[in-house]
């Protein structure tokens, strides 16, 4: 039969999988359907159509090998994911399959190509050629890297069979699925068939990391940038002058003058040294170039070094450790955990409802489900294998949901996401600031090659004028020499007025400012987030870690309804509310058996069984375990700092410590903790006979859940000491559950946060009743009833030093700051009033209500709203979204997987580099690395030091420009000889000056408070301020007036007479006074540097320059070198020595710039802006940069969305009293405004 043609179609009827038996028969009416994704949803999918007839799959066996694995004469291989299928009705056209594997689709499209199948089977023989010439030392390599990679690309779990499935692979790796790799750490016994350290698995299989990426070498920088074409064109006139001035000054006779004294004189050969002296510019133009984007090379490879830098949780020597994710080595037992990416391919070993994302790498829309192998084995033979169910865990993909361990069987280039990372490596990106400055810089470098092609025509016509009428009298070489002399100073013309240091300012800028950005603990992922964070108007921001300082403590709290205990209790007496004088005398008789304790005294009123079930209820239902800090060498708890709260809590009583408490227990199911559910479970065989779930979580959402509490001992009673797992119990009754409110609101107002332990004991398992499909998932909902209360925990967590600082700081700079919180009104209320987000008129909601609001209803509240408490990511994306609709510039944090939408919605994502989950790292622009709100404080301040550093830069740049067209153009015209006021030369020098130079000066001033006592810019608002453009003119308009002034009357101010008997004389002179023009007009650059510190009408341009050691070792190093020029110069730089009276008005019409800028300052902006409005130089002039906010009691209500409100009062009240009426947070489930500081 020949070999069916390949075909695409759009039609996907329902399909069938034909899967193999172990005998390999195919195998149909299993029942296994496959939902085929569209083709978008997946790079890597490849669409292949195929004669999809049973009986061509049945004559046409598999011939393509790999390993050996099932490939048999006859069979066909088994495959977990799609690969061939039948259409369940043969009048159907053959489907159209998605296949998310490169290998699987190769493998496809090419069975029935012999010539294709060769290629293939010669790539899977070289790959073990190079396996088998890896030194493997002492470690038995049973299963190559090629063939342990294979296993996921395509997922197989036949292939996983022929290996001997999980068993078989750990004992061949040498590990061990509950101890992991052992003999890695000092005094460990190995517990594997052989023992293999670190450096050995990593020679045999590989590093986890991918090689560095091939960077340009210098050299290689410098061909680069050589090959512009205006240098190239440059450096060909300087070849073709260097040719002409040897010829005229060693081939032809030497011109003669008349010198003192009547003499003759012959003039020296020095017409080659121009020609030299340009080729040495143009090399050093391209090596301080090649030098600049050398370094700022090695500044970003550092940053994405430090980007792929994070941590990784595995199991060694028995213990769980926590290692950086470059020290994974095939073999390690790695943790999944909600919000991890996975680093390295591998299998799964155990685990609780583990779903994965894998639809960035394989295609899949669907989440994964992850079951072990010997399930999924179970499940195949029981025909219910679903089609988005495997054991395969793949690099690149996201853990959505659950716990659990893995072994890790493919690191590095040899994992699925190695390889494609490998093959899609790109540059590092443009920012929307460098793409906007390279237009500018191409627009004005044709402007410039317009300037310098006008020039070239009109010296050119003037040039074959003067040949007309023969004056002046010329050689044909010195012909020759005067049209090299106008290409020359016309191309000169547009190497200076082409802004090549426009992109490499913003560039450097963007390098110095994430460097130092990463010192001050913010890690920039995206550099076009340093750009936007300059104009941010609002940041959503979370409590927990970012507020606060996410060191977590017990210190109070109560058990069952009755037993108030407090954290050194001697010491904080007020932390308690047993006696609260505000209560009336009837709720007082109600509560009158309640007592407190010390916190350490709590042994003596529960007893064994009571006190098991406390303990279990922390150490089981939770992911935090202990180890040793690396830097301090003590013990300290790795994890969810609520967890490693309740595991101190649980040490310092001294009951069972968690490791033990763990391994002695049966765990049947773990609820992993979400947002939505605020709580986490764990369900244990506690006997035959009895189950029981505990659950911790947000204490109004679980107590509501509760019908029953614990039964405790009064202080003094005996404490019962039988071992007995039962506790006894009471009804929840009316007065218990006020009491409990009542504690809950108490520490809320403390700024606590409240968790509630509470379990129920079950009968059986699954519970009777219940409609499961399941067994080993028991929905949430469904267990989360008929609970019994153990107790409430009070968790301190206290604000950051700074954080009320830092928020003032925002306030001042015209960003409001909005508070995001999972935690219940009463502790957000407290928390934003320490900080001092909450302010008079603002507004507290809870998200529930929140989300109910209409579209007109959250864009009138949303201006006023600071504080959003119980809030879910859902509400804190929307939140984002409006304030984007209403034109704000958004920046948000986030620490959670589902953070991710939030965060990629916002302008700019801030995720938590300590407790933040990798989901959230990868969806964001910045990691705070200190969890630290005052971090985003500096992001505000860099991210206008950068643009103000852009716009320092082009205001020096355009002044420049400016300036040297009008002089080249105004003195290069009327003259007799193809020259101007300055030389190519000299030309050349300043373009050093102004670009390289200015934005090495200009780029890295630092970042200052200061920055922040101006509003943030409009969204659209323009590169060019209206200050920008007075010094701009003003200061092209100062010297261009000195430099025609001293160039064409020069003469007369310093009585430079000329001698017609004496020609050296008239030539010292104009040698003179060039030197002093040039000299004049470099100075005159120099300080206006120094006055281009300053883009607003501020005066003091000194401010804050003795911070930055760049701008003044540059600024020294030029002031060095123009001496230099003019000392030993000479005739390269048409320059020679002058008095010291030409020193000092050089410098003197330099240091000018200054006073002229100061004056400049002194001119009002309004009839300016006016003026450029009208001649469209500027846009309209509200959409500029906003001047200083009023820092008033009023400064948040002042922005122009808050006119929303106006004429709507009447309406807003009434929508207060319809959705925010304050009621108890526990049994209502409230929301609460906030107006004028006062609950409404």
């Amino acid at each position: 039969m020949p070999a069916p043609e390949l075909e695409l179609s759009n039609t996907i009827p329902k399909i069938d999988a034909i899967r193999d038996d172990e005998e390999g028969t195919p195998n149909q009416g299993l029942g296994r359907q496959y939902s085929l994704p569209n083709k978008k949803e997946s790079f890597l999918s490849t669409v292949v159509t195929r004669n999809c007839d049973a009986d061509h799959f049945e004559n046409h066996p598999t011939t393509n090998n790999r390993d050996g694995i099932g490939n048999q004469p006859g069979s066909m291989q088994r495959r977990s994911r799609r690969t061939r299928v039948t259409v369940a009705d043969s009048s159907l056209p053959c489907p159209k399959v998605e296949l998310s594997s490169p290998a699987e689709a190769e493998n496809i499209s090419n069975r029935n190509r012999p010539e294709e199948n060769d290629k293939v089977n010669v790539k899977i023989k070289l790959e073990d050629e190079a396996d088998s010439s890896v030194d493997t030392g002492p470690f038995p390599m049973e299963f190559t890297p090629s063939k342990l990679s294979r296993l996921v690309d395509p997922k197989s779990l036949q292939a996983l069979t022929e290996l001997g499935g999980t068993d078989d692979t750990l004992k061949a790796l040498g590990t061990n699925s509950k101890h992991g790799i052992s003999g890695v750490s000092s005094g460990t016994a190995t517990s594997s068939p052989f023992s293999a350290s670190i450096e050995d698995r990593q020679r045999v299989y590989g590093r986890n990391m991918l090689p560095g990426r091939k960077s340009l070498t210098l050299l290689q920088l410098m061909w680069i940038a050589l090959k512009d074409k205006v240098l190239v064109l440059l450096s060909a006139a300087a070849i073709i002058s260097l040719a002409l001035g040897l010829f005229q000054d060693f081939g032809t006779p030497r011109q003669t003058y008349t010198c003192g004294n009547g003499q003759i004189c012959t003039r020296p050969p020095v017409d080659w040294v121009e020609g030299v002296a340009i080729m040495v510019a143009v090399s050093i133009v391209v090596v301080f170039g090649s030098l600049n984007d050398y370094q700022k090379e090695r500044q970003f490879r550092a940053l994405n070094d430090k980007k792929e830098d994070r941590t990784v949780k595995v199991i060694r020597d028995g213990a769980e450790k926590v290692i950086n994710v470059k020290e994974l080595v095939v073999g390690d037992v790695a943790l999944l955990e909600p919000g991890e990416i996975i680093p390295c391919d591998g299998i799964f070993l155990s685990g609780y409802n583990i779903r994965c994302d894998e639809s960035a790498i394989t295609g899949e829309s669907e989440a994964i489900k992850k079951m072990p192998y010997a399930d999924c084995l179970a499940s195949e033979a029981d025909g219910h294998l679903g089609a988005h169910t495997d054991c395969f865990v793949i690099s690149g993909s996201k853990v959505l949901e659950g716990v659990g361990s893995y072994v890790v069987i493919a690191v590095g280039v040899k994992s699925f996401n190695g390889r494609i990372m490998m093959a899609l490596r790109t540059d590092n990106e443009s920012t929307p600031l460098v793409t906007k400055l390279n237009y500018l810089a191409q627009l004005i470098a044709k402007l410039a090659s317009l300037a310098g092609l006008i020039l070239f025509i009109a010296l050119l016509i003037r040039f074959f004028v003067q040949l007309g009428m023969g004056k002046p009298q010329r050689t044909s070489d010195e012909k020759g020499m005067a049209f090299v002399d106008i290409l020359i100073i016309s191309v000169s013309l547009i190497v200076v007025a082409v802004p090549e240091g426009l992109p490499l300012a913003v560039t450097l800028a963007l390098a110095f400012a994430t460097k130092r950005m990463t010192e001050e603990n913010l890690l920039v992922r995206v550099l076009a987030s340093c750009e936007t964070m300059a104009n941010a108007s609002v940041v959503c921001t979370d409590k927990t870690g970012t507020l606060t300082q996410n060191e977590m403590i017990v210190v109070a709290g109560c058990v069952s309804a009755r037993a108030k205990f407090v954290r050194l209790l001697a010491e904080t007496k007020s932390r308690t509310n047993v006696e609260d004088g505000q209560e009336s005398r009837e709720a007082k008789e109600r509560r009158v058996d309640d007592f407190l304790l010390d916190q350490s005294e709590l042994d003596s009123i529960l007893n064994p069984g009571l006190r098991r079930c406390f303990n279990e209820a922390i150490c089981i239902n939770s992911t935090a375990f202990e180890d040793i800090d690396k830097k301090t060498g003590e013990s300290i708890f790795v994890g969810s700092k609520t967890e490693t709260a309740l595991l101190r809590f649980a040490k310092e009583l001294g009951w069972p410590d968690y490791h033990s408490t763990r391994e002695n227990a049966e765990v049947v199911q773990m609820i992993p903790f979400s947002s939505e559910k605020k709580a986490m479970g764990v369900v244990v065989k506690v006997r035959d006979g009895l189950w029981r779930l505990y659950l911790k979580g947000a204490s109004e959402i679980l107590t509501k859940k509760c019908t029953r509490l614990v039964v405790i001992s009064q202080p003094g009673e005996s404490v019962k000491d039988d071992e007995d797992d039962d506790v006894e119990t009471e009804e929840f009754d009316d007065t218990s559950r006020e009491d409990i409110s009542k504690s809950i609101v108490f520490y809320a107002k403390q700024t606590l946060r409240t968790i509630a332990l509470c379990y129920r004991d079950l009968n059986s398992w699954p519970p009777k009743g219940l409609d499961v499909s399941d067994a080993d998932e028991v929905p949430y909902e469904m267990l989360a009833s008929d609970l019994t209360l153990i107790g409430i925990t009070g968790i301190e967590d206290p604000l950051r030093e700074g954080v009320t600082d830092a928020v003032a700081q925002c306030h001042k700079a015209g960003v409001q700051v909005k508070m995001c919180t999972g935690d219940n009104v009463l502790t957000a209320r407290s928390i934003a009033e320490q900080c001092g987000i909450l302010s008079p008129g603002g507004v507290i909601m809870e998200g529930p209500v929140f989300r109910e609001l209409n579209d007109r209803e959250m864009l009138e509240i949303i201006p006023r709203l600071q504080v959003l408490a119980r809030s879910s990511p859902e509400d804190k994306k929307i939140l984002v979204e409006k304030l984007k609709e209403l034109g704000e510039i958004v920046g948000v944090t986030g620490d959670g997987t589902n953070d991710g939408p939030a965060l990629k919605t916002a302008h700019v994502g801030f995720s938590m580099g300590v407790a933040g989950t990798e989901v959230a790292k990868e969806a964001s622009d910045i990691i705070l690395m200190d969890d630290n709100f005052s971090s985003i404080v500096k992001a505000i301040m860099w991210g206008r030091c950068v643009n103000d550093a852009v716009r320092k830069f082009l205001q020096f740049q355009i002044s420049v420009n400016i300036t040297a067209v009008i002089i080249t153009f105004a003195t290069a015209l009327p003259k007799t000889q193809e020259d101007s006021a300055l030389t190519a030369v000299q030309l050349l020098w300043v373009n050093i000056i102004m670009d390289t130079f200015a934005a090495l000066a200009l780029a890295t001033d630092p970042a200052s408070p200061a920055l922040l006592d101006r509003k943030p810019d409009k969204k659209m608002a323009p590169l060019f301020n209206v200050d920008m453009y007075k010094q701009i003119f003003g200061q092209s308009l100062y010297q261009t007036i000195i430099i025609l002034v001293f160039h064409f009357a020069g003469e007369h101010f310093f009585d430079l007479r000329s001698d017609p008997n004496d020609q050296s004389v008239e030539m010292n002179s104009n040698e003179k006074l060039k030197t002093l023009v040039f000299n004049a007009f470099v100075f005159a650059q120099i300080f206006n540097s120094v006055n281009c510190r300053r883009i607003d009408n501020k005066k003091n341009v000194l401010e804050g320059i003795h911070r930055n050691w760049y701008f003044i070792t540059i600024t020294l190093l030029e002031i060095g070198i123009q001496i230099l020029i003019v000392f030993v110069g000479g005739y390269a730089f048409s320059v020679s020595e002058i008095s010291g009276k030409f020193w000092g008005i050089s410098l003197a019409l330099g240091f000018a710039s200054l006073p002229i800028g100061y004056l400049i300052r002194c001119i009002p902006n309004p009839p300016v802006e006016r003026f450029f409005y009208k001649i469209g130089l500027m846009r309209d002039p509200s959409i500029l940069p906003t001047e200083r906010p009023n820092i008033s009691g009023d400064s948040l209500s002042d922005k122009p969305n808050v006119d929303l409100f106006h004429g709507t009062v009447k309406g807003f009240r009434n929508l207060c009293r319809k959705r925010f009426r304050e009621s108890s947070p526990i049994e209502k489930a409230p929301s609460t405004t906030v107006l004028d500081g006062h609950a409404a």
